[in-house]
């Protein structure tokens, strides 16, 4: 397993110092790879390299994305971290069950803002949602230091612990930015039927859909075939 597979998401970071410090934490751990989503403060700025300490070349490759959906075309697995239960219908683990995890494939851990954390909406994105075990009454963790906890068990998990897994290797599963194309290609077919007839409730339909789609673990092969039913639906008689 290789930790070149495992990326760091920062949607909407405030403060220049968690950024700094967030790339302190990758590096400590062995990581590379961090990505932001429309950050409040400039980036890079000085505040940001001075509080990164020894990981400015982590800042210096870091991307910036202007949303989430952009920034996933090279994950295969999102784990979005959350401080609430959500009542969704999507996959809750928690730490001990990373180790469930195929880390052969490309994994992204997202992180939301310092005040509100990750909305609804953005949680629709992921595969599973990890909540970090803290004190009932106080559960509301530090960025840095949520994203230092992450990566300390899952470098142990990757660097002390080998998996096999019994899928077949011809199965190959949907990249993020596969999943995006043939959802956004359903969604256009339904604005074309005038779906949405109602206007009000046509985010969390979205909201609802996208979730669907992206908890589903499908093939490429799979992927292929909807794309053609949605192709084939389309079709006037």
């Amino acid at each position: 397993m290789n930790l070149n597979n495992i990326t760091f998401i920062l949607h909407k970071p405030q403060l220049s110092e968690n950024i700094g410090l967030c790339a302190r934490g990758i590096k400590n751990f062995g990581f590379k790879n961090l990505l932001l989503i429309d950050p409040k403060p400039i980036f890079p700025n000085d505040k940001i390299l001075a509080t990164s300490v020894g990981a400015k070349d982590i800042i210096k490759k870091s991307k910036v994305y202007p949303n989430l959906e952009k920034s996933l075309n090279k994950t295969d697995i999102l784990i979005a971290t959350s401080a609430r239960f959500r009542n969704k219908n999507i996959k809750h683990i928690s730490l001990e069950d990373l180790k469930k995890i195929n880390f052969n494939k490309k994994v992204s851990f997202l992180f939301g803002s310092e005040a509100s954390g990750l909305t609804n909406n953005e949680i629709s994105f992921s595969d599973y949602t990890l909540q970090i075990p803290s004190d009932s009454k106080f559960r509301s963790l530090n960025l840095s230091h949520s994203l230092v906890i992450v990566a300390q068990v899952v470098s142990y998990l990757v660097t002390k612990n080998t998996y096999n897994f019994k899928k077949s290797k011809k199965i190959q599963k949907a990249t993020k930015k596969e999943i995006s194309k043939m959802l956004n290609f359903c969604l256009l077919n339904l604005e074309n039927q005038n779906f949405f007839k109602q206007k009000a409730k046509k985010p969390i339909m979205l909201e609802n859909l996208r979730s669907i789609f992206y908890k589903m673990e499908l093939s490429q092969k799979e992927i292929r075939i909807l794309s053609s039913v949605f192709a084939g639906l389309s079709k006037k008689p």
